[in-house]
Formats: C-alpha cells, sequence, structure tokens
C-alpha cells in the first residue's frame, strides 16, 4: 500500500516514518530507490554535495570502526589464547631448525679445513717427480706399542708393501700389508721402524728411528764431533730406494754431547701431523732391485787378461 506523499515538512516526515513503521516491503524498496536517485542527481548537480559526503564520510568512521572491533578482538585473542602444546610443538620445531643450521655451519667449516689441508697436499706433490696417489686415513691401529694406520687403498688401487706414505708436511710411514681394498701402514714413529735421513744444511746421514712416541724420533750413532745442531731439518736421503730423496722428515729439538761418550743423544720431531693428518699421499716409487740371498754365493767368472785389456806380451817383456 502506497502512501501519498505530502509537501509540508512535518506531514512529509510523517508519511516516510508510516511507511518504514507500517508499509510493506515494495513501498520501502520504491521509497529507497527515490532517495538513491534523489542523492545521485544532487551529488552530480549541486556542488556543495562533495564537502557534505566528506562530512558524512567522516561521522560513519566511528560506526566502521566499531564494526571492524569484534574480528580485530577476534584475531588479538586467537593469538593469545595458543594452547600450551601448540606452543611446546613450534619451540621444539625451532630447537631442531637451530640444531641443523648449526650442524650445516660445522660441516661449512670442516670442509674450508679440508679444503686447505687438500692445498696443501696439493703444494706438497709438486715437490715429488714420482706419480703419487691420493688416499684417505679410514683407522688406526688401537695397539698403544704398535703406529700403524689404515688407508682406503689397496692391491686393487695399486698399492703395494714397502710403498711411501705422506702427507703435507712430511713423510709419516711406509706401507706394511695390502689387501684388496685396504692397506695397513707403519709410522716412523713406531719403535721398529727406520729411515735414513741427511741434515738439510750440511747433507750428514744418519738413520731416525722410531721410539714408541708419537711425537719424536731418535737419530742413532751420531759421532759426537758431528755438526748437527737443533732446529736443523732432517730429510730423507734416499738410501735404499724406499722413500723420496729430499723430503722433510723430522726437526731436531735436542742435541745431548756426553765428553765421555763416542756418540751424541739427538731426538726430533716429525715434520708429519701423525695423529691429525686424513687426506695421505702414496708415492709410486720405482722399486729396488733384490739382493740374491746371503746363502747363494754369487757365480762370477774370472776374466781372462785378453778380455781384462792386457797385452800378455808386454807383461811378460817386463
Amino acid at each position: 500500500m502506497i502512501y501519498p506523499l505530502r509537501w509540508s515538512s512535518s506531514g512529509w516526515r510523517c508519511s516516510i516514518a508510516s511507511i518504514f513503521s507500517n508499509g510493506s516491503l515494495r513501498a520501502r524498496f520504491v521509497v529507497l530507490l527515490l532517495l538513491s536517485l534523489v542523492l545521485i542527481v544532487l551529488d552530480l548537480k549541486w556542488a556543495s554535495m562533495h564537502q557534505t559526503r566528506s562530512y558524512l564520510s567522516l561521522l560513519i568512521t566511528p560506526l566502521q570502526w566499531i564494526v571492524d572491533t569484534p574480528a580485530q578482538v577476534a584475531d588479538d585473542l586467537s593469538d593469545v589464547l595458543v594452547t600450551r602444546s601448540q606452543l611446546a610443538d613450534e619451540n621444539r620445531r625451532l630447537r631442531q631448525e637451530a640444531l641443523l643450521l648449526k650442524q650445516r655451519v660445522q660441516q661449512v667449516s670442516a670442509l674450508t679445513a679440508e679444503n686447505v689441508r687438500l692445498r696443501e697436499l696439493l703444494n706438497g706433490r709438486q715437490r715429488l717427480e714420482q706419480d703419487v696417489f691420493l688416499t684417505e686415513l679410514i683407522g688406526v691401529n688401537p695397539d698403544p706399542f704398535q703406529h700403524q694406520i689404515i688407508l682406503n687403498r689397496g692391491s686393487e688401487d695399486h698399492a703395494y708393501v714397502g710403498q711411501a706414505v705422506l702427507d703435507s708436511g712430511g713423510i709419516m710411514g711406509q706401507v706394511v700389508e695390502v689387501s684388496h681394498y685396504t692397506s695397513r701402514a707403519m709410522l716412523i714413529t713406531d719403535s721398529r721402524h727406520a729411515i735414513p735421513v741427511e741434515v738439510n744444511r750440511n747433507g750428514f746421514r744418519s738413520i731416525a728411528l722410531g721410539n714408541g712416541s708419537v711425537n719424536q724420533l731418535e737419530l742413532v750413532h751420531v759421532p759426537d764431533t758431528a755438526d748437527i745442531r737443533e732446529g736443523d731439518l732432517l730429510v730423507s736421503s734416499g738410501l735404499g730406494g724406499r722413500f723420496p730423496r729430499g723430503y722433510p722428515v723430522a726437526k731436531v729439538v735436542s742435541v745431548q754431547r756426553d765428553p765421555g761418550e763416542p756418540f751424541a743423544l739427538v731426538k726430533a720431531e716429525p715434520a708429519a701431523m701423525l695423529n691429525k693428518s686424513r687426506h695421505i699421499l702414496l708415492v709410486d716409487m720405482p722399486q729396488a732391485p733384490e739382493l740374491p740371498p746371503e746363502d747363494k754365493p754369487l757365480h762370477t767368472e774370472k776374466l781372462k787378461p785378453q778380455q781384462a785389456g792386457i797385452d800378455v806380451q808386454e807383461s811378460e817383456g817386463e
């Protein structure tokens, strides 16, 4: 039911109120539609409507805040009212991530140190004229009286008994046992090991023996008058063909001379890092010819004077 609109202000207001209070939905829709059209026309034609609209927006702003407040309160409550189990799970997850990050940092530092060692090892290889093979330490003999290490190269990798073992600092020892895929090396500090050395400063030759201490060697049969001093570098002399010549072996740390003894007591510290090196070189040295057994004497044929280049007649004439 549509009520007639009266042009008096009081009557117009009463008619609008009666429509919204007692009128049908269609009447309400028509009234709201007419109001919308009027406002649109006023907004287009009336310049002061822009200012009025800004005032209306200012009045509506608090209402918008009030409407948005429940949503914000709900979000804040959801952040505050977190269960203890969720906090524990998140804490556990963060701890795991922290441990993983620490592990990666440790791996990076280990890789950096390994890179440095490999570079040093490469520089050590350049000092050798023989072919070398890179190997890695995979085990240590637990017997304290046997200084031996296990390498990851065997006969399948052309490793052989007697092969010299080096690291970036110097000679470590030699291979004493070979299997198919691994080999066992004896360190120069083993009490059963000996290596011929010479003083790098003056060429004095001697034999360096292991005494069972991982950081000490002893030189035997050094005359009391020998020119050897603390700080001298001992290098391999190459005698015997087992070790490459001129490679660092040890550094003299003490020389004790007793006037009543014919030999001096010389102690040295190995140049190789025996208890630290992990990447190692195996040197492919040419094999020395085997000596005949002692129980079989050499069969030498006596040379005739003509074969020796001697003139028999001249010898008789003399």
